[in-house]
Protein backbone atom coordinates (compact mmCIF):
# COMPACT_ATOMS: atom_id res chain seq x y z
CA UNK A 1 0.00 0.00 0.00
CA UNK A 2 1.10 3.49 -0.69
CA UNK A 3 0.31 6.69 0.66
CA UNK A 4 0.89 10.19 -0.88
CA UNK A 5 0.12 12.86 1.76
CA UNK A 6 -0.63 15.83 0.15
CA UNK A 7 0.00 14.54 -3.28
CA UNK A 8 -2.36 16.48 -5.00
CA UNK A 9 -3.52 20.51 -4.62
CA UNK A 10 -6.71 21.29 -4.56
CA UNK A 11 -7.62 25.28 -5.55
CA UNK A 12 -10.43 26.90 -3.87
CA UNK A 13 -11.82 27.87 -7.08
CA UNK A 14 -12.32 23.92 -8.89
CA UNK A 15 -14.64 21.42 -7.70
CA UNK A 16 -12.02 19.27 -5.38
CA UNK A 17 -13.38 16.05 -6.65
CA UNK A 18 -13.07 16.98 -10.14
CA UNK A 19 -9.33 17.43 -9.52
CA UNK A 20 -9.16 14.03 -8.05
CA UNK A 21 -10.65 12.70 -11.02
CA UNK A 22 -8.97 14.57 -14.23
CA UNK A 23 -6.05 13.52 -12.51
CA UNK A 24 -6.79 9.46 -11.99
CA UNK A 25 -8.45 9.46 -15.77
CA UNK A 26 -5.59 11.36 -17.27
CA UNK A 27 -3.12 9.18 -16.31
CA UNK A 28 -5.10 5.67 -16.50
CA UNK A 29 -7.19 5.06 -13.71
CA UNK A 30 -10.59 5.64 -14.37
CA UNK A 31 -14.41 4.57 -13.66
CA UNK A 32 -14.06 7.07 -10.97
CA UNK A 33 -16.42 7.09 -7.84
CA UNK A 34 -17.37 9.60 -5.21
CA UNK A 35 -18.65 8.94 -1.88
CA UNK A 36 -16.78 8.12 1.39
CA UNK A 37 -15.59 4.79 3.18
CA UNK A 38 -17.23 2.33 4.54
CA UNK A 39 -17.41 1.90 8.41
CA UNK A 40 -16.69 -1.81 7.92
CA UNK A 41 -13.51 -3.89 7.04
CA UNK A 42 -14.17 -4.56 3.58
CA UNK A 43 -11.26 -5.67 0.47
CA UNK A 44 -11.26 -5.70 -2.96
CA UNK A 45 -9.89 -9.42 -4.19
CA UNK A 46 -10.03 -8.67 -8.31
CA UNK A 47 -8.64 -5.02 -8.17
CA UNK A 48 -6.57 -2.60 -6.81
CA UNK A 49 -8.23 0.48 -5.60
CA UNK A 50 -6.69 4.66 -5.49
CA UNK A 51 -8.45 6.81 -3.10
CA UNK A 52 -8.57 10.40 -3.07
CA UNK A 53 -9.47 12.28 -0.17
CA UNK A 54 -11.24 15.52 -2.18
CA UNK A 55 -12.66 17.25 1.00
CA UNK A 56 -12.77 16.84 5.03
CA UNK A 57 -10.47 13.42 6.76
CA UNK A 58 -10.92 10.47 8.20
CA UNK A 59 -9.47 7.97 10.51
CA UNK A 60 -9.10 4.78 8.44
CA UNK A 61 -7.92 1.62 9.54
CA UNK A 62 -5.89 -0.11 6.48
CA UNK A 63 -5.16 -3.98 6.68
CA UNK A 64 -8.17 -5.26 8.11
CA UNK A 65 -8.87 -5.59 12.38
CA UNK A 66 -5.03 -5.65 13.13
CA UNK A 67 -3.98 -2.95 10.47
CA UNK A 68 -3.08 0.74 11.11
CA UNK A 69 -4.73 3.38 11.09
CA UNK A 70 -4.07 6.52 9.50
CA UNK A 71 -5.42 9.90 9.42
CA UNK A 72 -5.80 11.18 5.93
CA UNK A 73 -7.02 14.87 5.11
CA UNK A 74 -7.42 16.61 1.95
CA UNK A 75 -5.20 16.35 -0.80
CA UNK A 76 -3.68 12.93 0.14
CA UNK A 77 -3.95 9.84 -1.58
CA UNK A 78 -3.99 6.12 -0.83
CA UNK A 79 -3.81 3.23 -3.33
CA UNK A 80 -4.51 0.21 -2.38
CA UNK A 81 -3.04 -3.45 -4.04
CA UNK A 82 -5.85 -6.10 -4.38
CA UNK A 83 -6.75 -7.33 -0.79
CA UNK A 84 -5.88 -4.20 1.48
CA UNK A 85 -8.29 -4.16 4.04
CA UNK A 86 -10.11 -1.07 4.93
CA UNK A 87 -12.48 0.51 7.18
CA UNK A 88 -13.81 4.36 8.27
CA UNK A 89 -13.01 4.32 12.20
CA UNK A 90 -13.99 8.26 11.78
CA UNK A 91 -14.44 11.08 9.88
CA UNK A 92 -15.90 15.15 9.28
CA UNK A 93 -19.06 15.58 8.30
CA UNK A 94 -17.76 17.22 4.77
CA UNK A 95 -15.69 14.01 3.95
CA UNK A 96 -15.60 12.95 0.28
CA UNK A 97 -13.72 10.48 -1.46
CA UNK A 98 -12.59 10.13 -5.22
CA UNK A 99 -12.23 6.53 -5.39
CA UNK A 100 -10.89 4.73 -9.19
CA UNK A 101 -9.34 1.84 -10.56
CA UNK A 102 -6.91 0.15 -13.34
CA UNK A 103 -8.64 -0.30 -16.18
CA UNK A 104 -7.96 -4.26 -16.30
CA UNK A 105 -9.80 -6.11 -13.35
CA UNK A 106 -12.99 -6.67 -12.08
CA UNK A 107 -15.04 -4.40 -9.00
CA UNK A 108 -16.06 -7.12 -5.93
CA UNK A 109 -16.55 -6.36 -2.68
CA UNK A 110 -15.31 -8.89 -0.03
CA UNK A 111 -16.90 -8.68 3.52
CA UNK A 112 -17.11 -11.88 4.92
CA UNK A 113 -15.29 -14.49 6.25
CA UNK A 114 -16.65 -17.54 3.59
CA UNK A 115 -15.00 -14.86 0.65
CA UNK A 116 -11.08 -15.57 2.27
CA UNK A 117 -10.70 -18.79 0.41
CA UNK A 118 -11.34 -17.92 -3.08
CA UNK A 119 -9.47 -14.36 -2.66
CA UNK A 120 -6.55 -15.84 -1.59
CA UNK A 121 -6.70 -17.42 -5.04
CA UNK A 122 -8.06 -14.91 -6.66
CA UNK A 123 -5.47 -11.66 -5.23
CA UNK A 124 -2.04 -12.84 -6.68
CA UNK A 125 -3.49 -12.92 -10.30
CA UNK A 126 -4.39 -9.27 -10.48
CA UNK A 127 -1.55 -7.58 -12.27
CA UNK A 128 0.67 -4.64 -11.30
CA UNK A 129 -0.98 -1.36 -13.12
CA UNK A 130 0.66 -0.11 -15.76
CA UNK A 131 0.82 3.79 -14.03
CA UNK A 132 0.72 5.20 -10.84
CA UNK A 133 -2.71 7.08 -10.80
CA UNK A 134 -1.68 10.34 -9.63
CA UNK A 135 2.48 10.50 -11.28
CA UNK A 136 1.71 8.42 -14.25
CA UNK A 137 4.01 6.51 -16.04
CA UNK A 138 7.02 7.32 -14.36
CA UNK A 139 5.30 6.90 -10.73
CA UNK A 140 6.47 5.34 -7.45
CA UNK A 141 3.99 2.56 -7.62
CA UNK A 142 5.98 1.24 -10.21
CA UNK A 143 8.90 0.72 -8.28
CA UNK A 144 7.08 0.42 -5.31
CA UNK A 145 5.06 -2.90 -6.86
CA UNK A 146 7.21 -5.22 -8.58
CA UNK A 147 5.85 -7.60 -10.85
CA UNK A 148 6.62 -11.15 -9.28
Amino acid sequence: MLVYPGAVTLPDDIDPATVFEDIFRANGWGTCWRNGIFGHVHYHSRIHEVLGIASGSAEVRFGGDRGEVLNLEAGDVAILPAGTGHQRLSSSADLLVVGAYPPFGTYDLCTTAGQIKTAQRTIPKVGRPETDPVYGAGGPLLEAWQER
